[in-house]
Formats: C-alpha cells, structure tokens, sequence
C-alpha cells in the first residue's frame, strides 16, 4: 500500500479517536466538576466513547508499524502532523463548530508548506 494513504490512515485514526474522545469527555465533565478526579477517572475508564478512542488509536498505531517499514521516520512524522493539523482543523469546525482565526489558517498553510518541501527534498535525494 502506498506510504502516503497509510499515513492518512494513521492520521485519521488520530483525528477518529480525538473527536470520540472529546465527545466522552463532554459527556462525563460533570462527574469530574462534582465529584473529583477518581470518580471521573473510573466514569472515562467505562465510557464507550473513551473506549472506542483507545480502539482507533490502538489501529493506527498498527498502521504506523507499516508506515516506518516503508518510510523515514522524519518524512513520515512531517507528513502525518501536517494531515493531523489540517484534517483536525477541518473535522473540529465540522463536528465540533470551533473556529480558526486567519492567523491559524496561516501557521496551517506554512506547516503544510514546509511536510511539502521535506518532502520533495526526500524524493530529490531518494531519485
């Protein structure tokens, strides 16, 4: 499989377990405000959002073992933090309705800037 696709792979197990996660912890913030971090602590042990996050995660750290056996750590970190970045700016404003203000928008596009100039050095220097 191409290196790239499982790298968005990876990145959107990420983002997948991120967003159920957040979905968890929404839902159980109140145990923590009221009755401390223990209680809290258990509720997100047996929560089936918490869980499934751990699942995802657990996937695209599979994943990952695929990714590293075709690519350079360094390429291979830039390019899953710039599709982390961008899809999770993407996926909070659609599941979430957060918002990034212009100056973000800029550091996303310069983060992706620099993933694309790494990688067209590798790709120079690999033939």
């Amino acid at each position: 499989m191409n290196v790239v696709v499982l790298i968005f792979l990876v990145s959107s197990c990420t983002i997948g377990s991120q967003l159920l996660l957040k979905s968890g912890i929404n839902q159980i913030a109140p145990v923590f405000r009221q009755e401390g971090v223990v209680p809290f602590l258990m509720s997100a042990a047996m929560s089936p959002w918490v869980l499934g996050a751990l699942c995802l995660q657990v996937l695209g750290y599979v994943l990952w073992f695929f990714v590293l056996t075709q690519a350079r750590l360094s390429v291979a970190f830039a390019i899953s933090g710039s599709f982390f970045y961008l899809l999770m700016a993407a996926a909070s404003w659609l599941v979430f309705s957060e918002k990034l203000n212009g100056w973000q928008w800029l550091g996303l596009g310069m983060i992706s800037a620099g993933v694309l100039i790494v990688n067209l050095a590798d790709s120079a220097r690999t033939g």
